[in-house]
């Protein structure tokens, strides 16, 4: 039986939060795909994007309670192997938006922006996109299963103490991509002609790039 010690455990919860507000908003591949996509195609697709990176959030938080998360702090090969594949997905990434803006292709509300037609991104899609971006970076496993225990009062469910601080983190990154969309929505009109679409492609080709050559050569923690 838990005895749970709810004081203790609020003040934990208390000063997550303000751990996981830094993180949450610290610029990084998470927000820079849920910026794209709302510039590229609307609001509605970028917050989908943003429900998978929340979603993959909430895996990792499961998987640092059941102690499987742990093997990517224990183990060189299984982080490695991690952090090759999410270094590969996101330079795929961005060579795509590259080669979509070196063709005069871009997204605006279905609407193909070059000469041919471009298709739009799906909603399906967009949430893949979020989720797998988020489950592939490896850095967020060993976040998760080194900064959650220091959050949870001996003596407490592990488990449902671990998802209880994945919801607070969610609900911060909500709030956040909501406001991070919403100028993005302000801003659309004039960051949705032809040009400006084919610069942010190019831009966020190369910062895709640098975020999968910054993973590929990072060490272990």
């Amino acid at each position: 039986m838990y005895g749970f010690d709810v004081s203790s455990q609020v003040a934990a919860f208390a000063a997550f939060a303000v751990v996981a507000a830094l993180l949450t908003v610290t610029p990084g591949v998470d927000t820079v795909l849920v910026l794209r996509t709302t510039l590229a195609v609307d609001r509605r697709t970028g917050l989908v994007a943003a429900a998978g990176i929340q979603t993959g959030i909430l895996a990792w938080a499961c998987a640092a309670g059941l102690g499987v998360a742990a093997l990517l702090a224990a183990s060189t090969t299984a982080y490695t192997v991690l952090k090759v594949a999410g270094a590969a997905y996101l330079a795929g990434l961005g060579l795509w938006l590259l080669w979509q803006a070196a063709r005069g292709h871009g997204v605006a509300h279905g609407v193909a922006q070059g000469s041919e037609p471009a298709p739009a991104l799906s909603l399906r899609r967009s949430y893949s996109q979020g989720l797998i971006t988020n489950l592939l970076n490896p850095k967020i496993g060993v976040f998760y299963v080194t900064l959650l225990p220091q959050f949870v009062v001996r003596g407490q469910p592990v488990l449902l103490i671990c998802l209880g601080l994945a919801l607070v983190h969610v609900v911060l990154g909500v709030l956040w991509f909501l406001a991070v969309t919403w100028l993005a929505t302000r801003l659309g009109e004039v960051l949705r002609r032809r040009s400006v679409v084919r610069a942010l492609d190019r831009v966020t080709g190369v910062v895709f790039l640098a975020f999968a050559a910054r993973l590929a050569l990072s060490q272990r923690p």
